[in-house]
């Protein structure tokens, strides 16, 4: 595995880690005249672009039609993830209630049926991408949201950011 591109996989996931663990400090960072959950957005869209360059760089895409399992999981992986932030919005999808805003609580599905829908339907995407990307950086990403599956499980409401004003 070459080191920088796993480090490209893995780049986001000390930054969600800090900022679940922190988020009075990225309230802070981002000032009063900033939406924390709009900062957050952007560095995780930066992010993921060098996750996405990273997986590119080692994917062996060839103009073939893909195998029979990429159609259904990418599309249930990215019907979990349009999901999920057509009910949250930004401001849930990007940690709102930890930086002190008040996110309604939402039971329509995916939520309720499946743990981790956002997760679960970013694993799918990727599991779809097998037969163009090496099996150990699938993995290593892969790991990197279970690890944030397990971070955010255990949610200290004393560690969330004052609300708002």
């Amino acid at each position: 595995m070459g080191v920088l591109e796993g480090i490209g996989v893995i780049a986001p996931f000390p930054f969600y880690y800090w900022l679940w663990n922190h988020p009075q400090t990225w309230v802070d960072l981002c000032g009063k005249n900033n939406e924390p959950s709009k900062l957050m957005a952007y560095v995780s869209h930066l992010l993921k672009l060098i996750q996405f360059l990273s997986l590119f760089s080692v994917s062996s895409i060839s103009w073939q039609w893909p195998p029979l399992y990429f159609w259904p999981l990418f599309l249930a992986g990215q019907f979990l993830n349009f999901r999920v932030y057509q009910l949250l919005g930004e401001a849930g999808t990007y940690y709102g209630v930890r930086f002190g805003k008040n996110i309604p609580w939402v039971t329509e599905f995916p939520f309720g049926y499946v743990k981790d829908p956002q997760y679960v339907g970013s694993i799918l995407s990727l599991l779809a991408c097998l037969s163009w990307v090496p099996f150990q950086y699938i993995l290593l990403w892969c790991l990197g949201y279970v690890f944030m599956i397990y971070v955010e499980s255990n949610e200290d409401p004393t560690t969330r950011a004052k609300p708002l004003s």
